[in-house]
């Protein structure tokens, strides 16, 4: 037979006094409401569709340049003006070199760095097609002999010479096409042969002339000393046909 078990009632104390209420009354918990920020608590409530709007609504700044909240870049120079590279003025200069014959001194007046570093890389690169790595020896032969000429050219000149480094540095920067049509000839030509020291000393003296004709007519007092200035720059572009060469 089996036997009855009688399991008392469970009784839940009210939320609000928990005395209330005896042991034989049920009682069903009721549930606590969910959190409520603005109940009781200081809490910050942020509006997320007018904060979106008040931001949509105009420019955060509205500066001289801007029309209409949009920024106006019609006013504005291009990229290569404000970094100083001005690729007509470089290729006039370099179409200058190219007649060794009549090398118009004009557009050289206005000394740049950019046109002697792009036929620096060229040069470097043509060379590192011929399996010369020679990235450091090209760099510094180019940072003496720009000093060595301005020595060189200050010294004959003495008070009335006005030749500066800058000045100086593009000159032979420039000069330096034909050594680059060279190289770029080199690969094409056999190494140490008559045929590869024929065309080097074609290539130097023509450097030579146009590097020469380029710092007597830009600079003061050089004009009675063009045999010694001529001197410097033959062994200047003589020592970068060598890395050709050999």
């Amino acid at each position: 037979m089996a036997k009855e078990f009688k399991v008392p009632p469970v009784a839940f104390p009210q939320a609000g006094n928990p005395i209330a209420g005896g042991p034989n009354i049920q009682q069903r918990r009721m549930a606590a409401p969910p959190f409520q920020p603005n109940s009781g608590i200081p809490f910050m409530s942020f509006d997320i569709g007018s904060a979106a709007a008040s931001t949509s609504s105009g420019p955060i700044y509205s500066g001289p340049g801007t029309v209409g909240g949009s920024a106006n870049f019609d006013d504005e120079e291009p990229l290569l003006d404000e970094l100083g590279i001005h690729p007509e003025q470089i290729w006039s200069k370099i179409r200058s070199v190219l007649n060794p014959f009549r090398v118009n001194h004009t557009v050289h007046k206005d000394s740049d760095l950019s046109g002697p570093i792009l036929l620096y890389m060229s040069f470097c690169l043509f060379q590192l097609l011929a399996g010369k790595i020679q990235f450091g020896v090209i760099l510094g032969w180019i940072v003496v002999s720009s000093i060595f000429l301005y020595v060189v050219f200050n010294m004959l000149a003495g008070r009335a010479g006005n030749l500066d480094l800058h000045t100086c540095t593009s000159v032979v920067g420039y000069c330096m096409l034909p050594v680059v049509i060279y190289s770029a000839m080199s690969l094409f030509l056999p190494q140490g042969g008559i045929v590869a020291i024929v065309a080097a000393s074609v290539f130097v003296l023509w450097a030579t002339r146009a590097s020469t004709g380029l710092i007597v007519l830009l600079a003061d007092g050089g004009e009675e000393h063009r045999g010694l200035i001529a001197y410097a720059c033959f062994l200047i572009y003589t020592l970068f046909s060598l890395l050709v060469v050999f």
